[in-house]
């Protein structure tokens, strides 16, 4: 098993804090967001290239921080076609270029109509709003396959594909190999379902076999008639039998504390390892 940060959680910017914070948290492991923690590089088309990303991954690399995932979320059904467009582009030069970043799988949700709210839309769940999801994602896969690379997608319940169900239709439809699962638990649950939590894990687990390639991992309370995300053990999920679950799917896992900050990064992280060494 293996546990990473998103490099933006880690609360520093540029790549040698990144590195040294790495190291202090005793971190081995990151999502890379690049334009979310270093200000040289921008979210837009044209901002790398083969001596950036060579530079950014062998120096992760030499730091032995391996790079499971690279993140490029865009929102396919935004009302803003040229930002629709921009997500595509830059999604694109990810792929291009993970390999020297190094990783080769890079990842997004499915959006929403509320565009950058990203937030519960009723025509999140049309079939109009499917096919668009499944036409782009068709699209990057057959761009990924060009270059080597996989797709990572993954599914939220205020967004399009807002179930297990419907994010795998839409990798049924879209029918290449090179798709594959970014599991977020919590994404999944809204007021409604949240005690079933583990129902939608064994869902989850069942469907998507052979195809989850990492795993979002956090914790939630129910106030207010809302579900809000905590750190990881702060919360009212079951630990033990979540991550047993996963274990028993892939004991060799890579467990991503998303959203995981500031003082809680060390004790969730050893949390997590303990909890996991012991089911």
């Amino acid at each position: 098993m293996q546990i990473a940060f998103r490099t933006h959680d880690l609360g520093v910017k540029g790549l040698e804090n990144a590195i040294e914070k790495l190291r202090a948290c005793g971190i081995s492991a990151v999502q890379l967001v690049a334009y979310k923690f270093l200000d040289e590089i921008k979210y837009a088309p044209d901002e790398l290239d083969g001596l950036n990303t060579t530079a950014i991954g062998t120096a992760l690399a030499d730091a032995g921080i391996m790079v499971p995932l690279i993140g490029a979320y865009f929102n396919p059904v935004h009302s803003d076609k040229q930002k629709v467009e921009r997500g595509i582009s830059v999604f694109k030069e990810y792929l291009k270029y993970s390999a020297n970043l190094g990783c080769n799988i890079v990842g997004s949700e499915t959006g929403s109509f509320n565009d950058d709210k990203w937030t519960y839309n009723p025509l999140n769940r049309t079939e109009e709003a499917l096919q668009t999801v499944i036409a782009t994602f068709k699209e990057l896969a057959a761009y990924a396959q060009s270059v080597g690379a996989f797709v990572g997608m993954e599914g939220a319940a205020g967004h399009v594909c807002w179930n297990v169900a419907t994010l795998k239709r839409a990798i049924d439809a879209i029918g290449a190999d090179n798709v594959k699962v970014i599991f977020d638990l919590y994404n999944y649950l809204d007021g409604e379902n949240y005690a079933r939590y583990l129902d939608i894990l064994d869902e989850g687990l069942e469907v998507f076999k052979g195809k989850i390639h990492i795993f979002h991992i956090k914790d939630c309370v129910f106030e207010d008639g809302k579900l809000r995300q905590v750190a990881p053990s702060k919360g009212m999920f079951d630990f033990e039998k979540i991550l047993s679950k996963i274990k028993a799917y892939d004991k060799d896992a890579t467990l991503v504390l998303e959203g995981t900050t500031g003082e809680d990064i060390v004790p969730c992280s050893k949390f997590i390892r303990e909890v996991w060494d012991r089911v």
